[in-house]
């Protein structure tokens, strides 16, 4: 299908990445660890990845974001490769690795972070690498964010009396705040998930320089408005919507099983799949009557399953056959969820052409 400039997901394997030899790669995500692809053990987990001398770009390298979340059901790596249809540049602005074409940017940071004077703090983490990612569309002059990702270890432990997603939240409000970024209404699609223990916290992202359009769930209150029982509030939009010339892109943000505020059925993955489903179908028809030309479905969209307890794989699974199709295109990663009460979130992206 048409998108974007070209815009295009794939998920692949290591081998299949190499043996493809893309010469249009804006940027790549890999999972299940560093020896998956790109820079040797010892070397920071956000690097370079070498495009291959066929491809005719000179040498020029891919950014990569290597998140430490496993691949299930198995030990396998995969690759998260985000094309652009054309040429594209690449280079490094303080520590965001990027690659950009004319209208469109990918980028990606990874900073460590602990309790000795060594590293800094989740929270001190989190507002430099949002800094440095605000400062870096700045310079470049791409100023609307359209999704990002965030990966931070042991999202749910306790830190000082306070819970490290919150931790993270409120760095995050206050970097975005500080840069001049708005804090709700025309707010990028996210997900934050957990990392494995003592892992970076990784941060990559998307950026352009047309506006999407922010999408809202009609079942679900914003994220940005949820009450304070929840501590300070996510800065994100349930989704966010692309459209240029005549083909549009679909970003949604991790989903969960989420009414209103609250989370349902609670110890039960299956019916948490399902609710998290019924939730993108909800966002996906939105979507579609916001551009009138769209013609988004699940089976359209490329999903990433992040699983809490690695025995729910197989309920996960037949839930998403049963709604999606057998043939839907997903990845399935162990990860913790941001809400200790929720086992299973999914996010998702799509492009298709407009109609005439």
């Amino acid at each position: 299908m048409g998108a974007p400039r070209g815009l295009h997901l794939d998920y692949v394997s290591p081998a299949e990445y190499e043996a493809a030899r893309w010469s249009d790669v804006l940027g790549v995500a890999t999972f299940n660890g560093r020896e998956a692809v790109g820079p040797a053990a010892g070397e920071p987990p956000t690097g370079e990845l070498p495009l291959a001398a066929s491809t005719g770009n000179g040498g020029c390298a891919i950014p990569i974001a290597q998140v430490s979340t496993p691949v299930l059901p198995t030990a396998t790596h995969v690759c998260e490769v985000w094309r652009c249809g054309e040429t594209a540049e690449s280079g490094q602005h303080e520590r965001v690795r990027f690659r950009r074409t004319a209208d469109m940017l990918f980028g990606c940071i990874a900073l460590p972070e602990g309790r000795g004077r060594a590293h800094p703090t989740l929270e001190e983490a989190t507002t430099h690498a949002y800094r440095e990612m605000c400062a870096t569309l700045d310079a470049l002059g791409y100023p609307h964010l359209l999704r990002v990702w965030n990966y931070l270890p042991d999202i749910n432990g306790d830190s000082n009396g306070t819970e490290r997603y919150r931790q993270f939240n409120r760095a995050r409000r206050y970097a975005l705040r500080a840069c001049g970024r708005p804090l709700s209404g025309n707010v990028p699609a996210a997900s934050a998930l957990g990392a494995i223990a003592e892992s970076p916290v990784v941060v990559y992202f998307l950026a352009g320089r047309t506006a999407p359009t922010c999408v809202e769930n009609p079942r679900q209150v914003s994220a940005y408005h949820y009450p304070r029982q929840y501590g300070t509030q996510p800065v994100f939009s349930r989704a966010t919507l692309l459209q240029q010339g005549s083909s549009a892109a679909l970003f949604i943000s991790g989903t969960a099983s989420i009414v209103g505020h609250r989370s349902l059925h609670v110890g039960d993955a299956a019916a948490q799949t399902r609710e998290a489903l019924t939730n993108i179908e909800a966002l996906v028809g939105e979507a579609n009557r916001r551009a009138r030309r769209a013609r988004f479905t699940l089976a359209t969209l490329a999903c990433k399953v992040y699983v809490r307890r690695p025995r729910d794989l197989p309920a996960v699974r037949r839930e998403l056959d049963a709604t999606v199709g057998a043939a839907h295109r997903a990845v399935y990663l162990q990860a913790d969820i941001c809400r200790q009460d929720l086992l299973v979130e999914i996010e998702a992206a799509g492009m298709c052409p407009l109609a005439a």
